[in-house]
């Protein structure tokens, strides 16, 4: 198939991001081919050849221009753009990373979906890891896409990888690009005050490639969703839904006030303020606790309870991140690999 101009007779087309993805973008193309979707690539400042490489596969790609702040919300709307260009009409839009393989049933089961509804607005299905073994870092990403399916109503289980109603994605505006993380949830938390749903079918839907190796790597992505914490509350935080609002003072909470309580009090209290650490031992229990009722296994529970606490710290200096970021006007990406 030569996706040179995307074709007019399908009801959904693929937008796959990337930078810098290097050998995993063949991958990814190959499986949106074997899907049967027209594809446009964009591409955020890879200085990998991921542009070349698109374009020796005979593919429509559009390398964004680096006057302005990179992110993938950016990505993902001036994708959506080129495809609608190339094919006026376009009902359906399928996003996808480029560390990322398509399962090549999804696209027809979720065009179905939104037949059936007409109010849905975004459909998912299950993303699994495809080596979650190679590191407790990928085996926390195995555990973080598992969620049950149904209608989702907690949008951060809502990730970028997703089919969508593009007038429904138009009517909000898109993404918002000042996101630099979390924007794919942010867009949830949109249609869903606009009054439109999301789904997450139970059927595969991706593999994803974290490669994440070293501890560095997983601390900053967890500053970026500590930044995702306040960006989103700061954004719609106060309406009904109250978007991140439980997340930001988990993360203040557990991340700086209760340690900075210990420090405080102290001397005053003798070092009697040092069981107020007792508190991460409620926090893990509870986490415990959730995953176990998610399904996940005893030694999966631990790991995942394990690095929660850690990355209430992390979290915190993502919202301390956001604020500077905030104060200055400017947001640009954090990448952690």
């Amino acid at each position: 198939m030569d996706d040179a101009t995307v074709s007019k007779g399908g009801e959904m087309v693929a937008v796959v991001i990337g930078r810098n993805e290097g050998k995993q973008l063949s991958a990814s193309f190959e499986s949106v081919r074997a899907a049967g979707l027209p594809l446009v690539y964009v591409d955020s400042g890879s200085s990998d050849g991921s542009s070349g490489l698109a374009r020796n596969a005979g593919i429509a790609t559009l390398e964004l221009d680096p006057a302005r702040p990179f992110s993938a919300a950016r990505a993902r709307n001036e994708g959506l753009e080129e495809a609608a260009r190339r094919s006026p009409g376009l009902p359906f839009v399928l996003f996808l990373d480029g560390d990322c393989e398509l399962d090549a049933g999804f696209p027809a089961a979720a065009a179905a979906t939104f037949e059936q509804h007409p109010d849905c607005a975004i459909v998912t299905g299950h993303l699994t890891e495809r080596a979650p073994d190679a590191s407790v870092y990928n085996r926390l990403c195995a555990i973080e896409w598992r969620s049950p399916a149904g209608k989702i109503e907690n949008f951060a289980a809502l990730g970028g990888i997703m089919a969508a109603r593009i007038s429904a994605i138009r009517a909000v505006g898109g993404f918002n690009e000042q996101v630099i993380a979390g924007e794919d949830s942010e867009l949830g938390v949109r249609l869903a005050l606009a009054g439109k749903t999301v789904f997450k079918i139970d059927r595969p839907m991706a593999t994803h490639d974290a490669r994440m190796m070293r501890f560095g790597e997983w601390w900053k992505r967890s500053v970026r969703a500590g930044h995702s914490f306040a960006q989103r509350f700061a954004l719609n935080g106060r309406t009904r839904l109250r978007d991140c609002r439980r997340e930001l003072i988990s993360a203040i909470l557990w991340g700086f006030a209760l340690p900075a309580a210990v420090l405080v009090l102290l001397w005053p209290t003798r070092g009697w303020s040092l069981l107020l650490f007792g508190g991460y031992g409620l926090l893990a229990w509870r986490v415990y606790r959730y995953y176990r009722g998610l399904g996940a296994s005893p030694t999966d529970a631990a790991i995942a309870t394990r690095f929660m606490l850690y990355s209430k710290f992390a979290n915190f200096l993502g919202v301390l991140t956001f604020c500077l970021n905030w104060l200055r006007g400017s947001f640009r990406i954090i990448e952690y690999k």
